[in-house]
This record gives structure tokens, C-alpha cells and sequence, in this order.
């Protein structure tokens, strides 16, 4: 019986240490199991990573971190406005003007400011005559092209009207003498539609072209379409830089800004181009009224010989919130002209904003009158508008190579 008991715990014991060995080899292998599934899932992870940023890479985007991990993104730095110092090279150093205009770009540029401006906001615009383009030589541009068309041009002297030949013939008083006429603007308005009626709005430009290749009268080394105030040039280049967009708003007939603008060193398309306006027809639409007409394959557009509107003082605001639809921030004019745009520009306007007028103090580089001149200045201070003086604030006018008479 002893022995049998003996037998019975032998095998118990046998039975026993297998049962150990069993779940210590199971345990190891567990063990194993697992090493290798965190070093496969941590294989897995940084593959995932690496393929990630390689996206990012390729397509310019920002990854976030890898799993249980924080990436650090490098500080951001603000992009600064672009060097008005640079930019505004013509302008003296320490020009009011200058530094005024620095400073508010640099402000409503900059994203922590107080006073950014989102850039579909930053709304520049710019008189012509006298702002960016010489004034009076001896008159304005379009009216000394209106001369030129009906007094001058020998194609087309013997079909103007009396009308026109009147209107003409004041201008060249009025450059002789000084005179004033009542109704000149629209009378002048009139006259330019009226005489080159029938022209395509480009056969009108290249009219244009072959003018400014005239002469300036009182200027060497200038032509008729040579006027432009190089300091503004850099004004318009130096907004635009810093993403504003520029419209000019002229008091002269849009066409012909269009043709002073074209192939010149101010790049602004003609859709940013506002000024008088005359009217448009089919050439082969005749008397029929608008509303009754369909334009065909074998029309095109030539001017009307109507005139529609002068773009001065108040029409200039409101042709501004007819066709920009967005109060602008900046205003650039240099008469009372240009008073109503400069007003409706800064008058409760949600962002910051300037009205500059330019002083035509300089009688040694330009065509100046100081009389005119000490006027703007007593309105800039009444309106608190910047006043910029072409005789202390611009080293240069029309640039190298142009000398005054």
C-alpha cells in the first residue's frame, strides 16, 4: 500500500512541474509577442511620420506631430511692409509727406496692428491733372487735345462744328490770357464726344498715341506724353507693393486717361481707370435705342457722340461707390476738384485713413503757381489733409533729362 501512495506522488509531482514548465514557456512567449508588436507598432508610426512629412514637403502644408509627441513649429515672423525709404527714392528724406505716408503703411500692413486693414479693403485713389501728370501745359491735356483736333488737325478742320470751334477757340484765350468761361468743363466735355464720334474705342487711342508724341510747349527733353510726376510714380509703385489696389478717378474723359495711361510707366488697368464719360453704340446700331438693339457678330463698339457726365468734385464720390463699391482708405488729389473724394475718403471711415493733396509751390521745375499753391496749404491745415510741397519734398519732377524753359 506504501508503495502504491509513493508511486501516486512521484507522478503528482511529475504532473506538477510540467504544469510550471507549461506556463513559464507560454509567459515567454507572450513576452515575445509583444516586444515585437511595440517595436513593429513603433516601426509603423514613424513610417507613418516620415510619409507625412514627405507630403508636407511636396505639397506645402503643416503636419501635425507624431503620436505621443508634440512637434514644435518655428516662431512665425511677421513679413514687414515694404521699404518705403527704398521705394520712395525722389522723395527729400525728411519730407512730412513721405514719412505721413511710411508710417500709415507700415501701420495698416502690419496683422498685429491696431489699425490693419485686410488687403481686399486697401483702396487708393488718385486724381490725374496735377496729382500724377503734369497739370496745364498750358491747359489740361484732354483740352489741349480738343484744340489740337478741331484747330489743328488738318483732317478735320473743315468738319468741325461752330460749337466746337467756339469751345476751342476759348481754351486758346484762356491759355493767352488767363480767362475764365463759365460751363468750359461740360462745354469741353460736349466737344470732345462730338468730334470724335464714330472712332472705336481704339482707333480713339491711337488718335492719343500720335498726340503725345507732340512736344511739351514749355519743356525740353519732354513730350506731351511724357508729364509724369516721377516722385507719385514711386507713390503708386509703393501702394501696390503692399497690396493696394489703385484706381484713378479723373475729371478728364475716361478714354482719354486710358490713352495717357497706355504704354506709360503707371501700370493700372483700364478697368481701374474712372473718368467723364461719353457713350458707347454699335456702329450699326443708328438711332435704334438700346433696349431695342442686339449687338452681332459684325458690329463693334465706337463712340456715341453723346456726353454723359464730367467726374468732378461730388460726381467723383459718387461715381466711386457706383463702380469701386468700397470706400477708399487713401485719396491723392491737388484741387477743390478733388475736395469731395478727399472728405469721403477719411469722413467715418471704419479704418484708418489719409487724404493727401499735392501744392503746386515749384515755379522753377514746373508750371507752378504759388498763388494757388498757399491755398492748398491753408486747406490741408483747415481739413486736415497732408499737404506735399513738389518744391521741398521731390528732389526731381519729371526726372533726368527734362528742364523747365
Amino acid at each position: 500500500m506504501e508503495q502504491k501512495n509513493n508511486s501516486g506522488n512521484i507522478w503528482r509531482t511529475i504532473a506538477i512541474i510540467a504544469i510550471c514548465l507549461l506556463v513559464i514557456v507560454s509567459f515567454l512567449y507572450a513576452t515575445g509577442r509583444s516586444k515585437q508588436n511595440a517595436a513593429g507598432g513603433a516601426e509603423q508610426t514613424a513610417a507613418a511620420a516620415a510619409e507625412t512629412k514627405q507630403e508636407a514637403v511636396e505639397t506645402g502644408e503643416p503636419t501635425d506631430a507624431a503620436a505621443g509627441q508634440t512637434e514644435q513649429a518655428p516662431a512665425e515672423t511677421k513679413e514687414p511692409a515694404v521699404s518705403g525709404a527704398e521705394m520712395l527714392s525722389l522723395w527729400t528724406e525728411d519730407a512730412p509727406a513721405k514719412q505721413a505716408l511710411i508710417s500709415y503703411v507700415e501701420a495698416v500692413t502690419d496683422e498685429s496692428s491696431p489699425d490693419f486693414i485686410p488687403v481686399e479693403h486697401r483702396i487708393a485713389v488718385f486724381d490725374l491733372d496735377g496729382t500724377l501728370f503734369c497739370e496745364t501745359d498750358p491747359n489740361y491735356f484732354d483740352y489741349t487735345l480738343l484744340v489740337h483736333r478741331v484747330l489743328e488737325d488738318p483732317d478735320y478742320i473743315d468738319k468741325a462744328s461752330d460749337f466746337e470751334k467756339k469751345t476751342a477757340q476759348k481754351i486758346v484765350t484762356q491759355n493767352e490770357t488767363g480767362e475764365s468761361f463759365t460751363g468750359l468743363e461740360v462745354d469741353h466735355g460736349k466737344c470732345i464726344a462730338s468730334s470724335f464720334s464714330g472712332m472705336t474705342p481704339a482707333e480713339f487711342n491711337s488718335y492719343i498715341q500720335e498726340f503725345k508724341k507732340l512736344p511739351m510747349p514749355s519743356y525740353d527733353g519732354m513730350t506731351r506724353g511724357g508729364g509724369w510726376y516721377q516722385p507719385m510714380l514711386q507713390v503708386v509703385d509703393y501702394l501696390q507693393a503692399n497690396d493696394f489696389t489703385v484706381y484713378v478717378v479723373s475729371g478728364t474723359d475716361r478714354f482719354i486717361v486710358r490713352g495717357i495711361v497706355y504704354d506709360s510707366p503707371l501700370h493700372i488697368p483700364n478697368r481701374q481707370i474712372i473718368g467723364s464719360d461719353e457713350t458707347l453704340v454699335a456702329k450699326d446700331q443708328g438711332d435704334v435705342n438700346g433696349l431695342d438693339y442686339v449687338f452681332d457678330d459684325d458690329d463693334e463698339l465706337i463712340l456715341g457722340g453723346e456726353f454723359i457726365i464730367k467726374n468732378l468734385k461730388m460726381n467723383k464720390v459718387s461715381v466711386i461707390a457706383q463702380e469701386i463699391g468700397d470706400q477708399p482708405v487713401l485719396s491723392f488729389g491737388n484741387s477743390t476738384g478733388d475736395s469731395s473724394m478727399a472728405e469721403y475718403t477719411t469722413s467715418r471711415n471704419p479704418y484708418k485713413s489719409l487724404a493727401f493733396m499735392l501744392c503746386c509751390d515749384d515755379t522753377e521745375r514746373e508750371n507752378g503757381n504759388v498763388e494757388k499753391a498757399d491755398k492748398m496749404f491753408s486747406l490741408c491745415e483747415e481739413f486736415d489733409w497732408i499737404p506735399v510741397s513738389m518744391k521741398n519734398d521731390w528732389t526731381t519732377i519729371y526726372g533726368d533729362g527734362v528742364t523747365k524753359k
